[in-house]
């Protein structure tokens, strides 16, 4: 079954009255309960994008759709109602507390006070923020962390079907914000909400996006694939460069250990090193192989669901894992429908587009 698109941007294009093209006809669809990270450099337009689905920004031309309803003609006020919107600086209103912040749109909906009171509960709880501790604060007596999840509480408050999210961990600390992100992971998982994130960060992007689209200056899409076949498989000399080096340690954070990889338990020295569970990252893998004594071969044993040893992994099978999830991920996603035609520009073709199908890992070490 075809997986249903909540939002469809269709040739949208976003001119200024100087004569600046921020978005050039970008088409681009976002399915159903996933998460789509726009990345790019400065100036390619990714954040006058996600302003244009809410209508922050008016598009010059085009149509952007809504579970099939053109939000160009639909009234913007009662839109944004609909649209869950969280950015870098929160935008908490500082004067009221955390249990009015949360209740902002569900009062201009009409809610009744117990609804409202039980939803502000609810929604403290799923960001871990219990409401007999939080409900009554104001925003200055919170951390940013805090104040960066009642942001997301918020934005949740009427159980929207898309949530846009612009920076939502850039005004947060390195440390705190992987904490953050793992926050936002498990509660997207738990309401199933459409989100569209705008990060300048492409290890961000591909810790938390289903999908990445890549922008280029002027609002071109260079490419929209998953995080392992955008690293893998970048689509043009642009997308290239944004990645930048270091594509093959990116993936073996989303790769995972599997059957295919390993060689026989019987290669295994005895006594056995601390195991690697299938389905384990391909980091955690590399991490096992990387800390055995001499004496273990280079070899780390692997246990299945049971607990029982399956099979034996080493850096070299490493690799080939490597080199298989890169290819699975352009076969699952098919590499053509991965390029886009806006990504074939004049500068591509000076340069040779053709370079676009180069794996990062054909002859990368872990």
């Amino acid at each position: 079954m075809a997986e249903r698109t909540v939002i469809e941007l269709d040739t949208v294009r976003k001119a200024y009255p100087d004569g600046t093209v921020a978005v050039a006809g970008l088409s681009l669809a976002v399915r159903e309960h996933e998460v789509l990270a726009l990345v790019g450099p400065s100036g390619c337009g990714k954040s006058t994008t996600l302003r244009m689905i809410n209508r922050l920004v008016e598009p010059t031309s085009g149509r952007i759709l809504l579970d099939g309803e053109d939000v160009t003609r639909a009234d913007p006020v009662k839109l944004r109602r609909r649209i869950g919107y969280v950015i870098q600086n929160v935008g908490l209103f500082p004067h009221r507390t955390v249990e009015a912040n949360i209740a902002t749109v569900p009062g201009l909906l009409g809610w009744d006070r117990r609804r409202t009171r039980a939803r502000v509960a609810e929604l403290l709880d799923l960001v871990g923020l219990p409401a007999a501790t939080y409900a009554k604060r104001y925003p200055h007596e919170l951390s940013g962390g805090e104040r960066q999840r009642i942001g997301v509480a918020r934005a949740l408050a009427t159980d929207p079907p898309v949530l846009l999210m612009d920076e939502p961990f850039g005004a947060v600390d390195p440390e705190f914000r992987r904490h953050l992100q793992a926050e936002f992971q498990r509660i997207q998982r738990e309401t199933g909400t459409t989100v569209v994130l705008v990060t300048h960060d492409i290890d961000e992007a591909a810790r938390l996006g289903d999908r990445i689209a890549v922008l280029s200056r002027g609002g071109h899409l260079e490419q929209v694939a998953s995080p392992l076949a955008v690293l893998a498989h970048p689509a043009s000399d642009r997308v290239r460069d944004f990645i930048g080096d270091g594509s093959a340690s990116r993936m073996l954070a989303l790769a995972q250990v599997q059957e295919a990889d390993l060689d026989g338990a019987d290669l295994i020295v005895r006594p056995a090193p601390p195991p690697v569970r299938l389905g384990a990252r391909l980091t955690d893998a590399f991490e096992a192989v990387a800390a055995l004594p001499g004496s273990a071969m280079g070899r780390v044993p692997v246990v299945g669901k049971s607990g029982d040893v399956v099979g034996s992994l080493t850096a070299d099978g490493i690799l080939g894992a490597l080199r298989r999830a890169a290819d699975a991920a352009v076969s699952d996603e098919g590499l053509a429908d991965a390029v886009t035609d806006d990504a074939v520009t004049d500068d591509d073709a000076r340069s040779g587009a053709g370079s676009a199908g180069g794996t990062a890992v054909a002859d990368a070490a872990p």
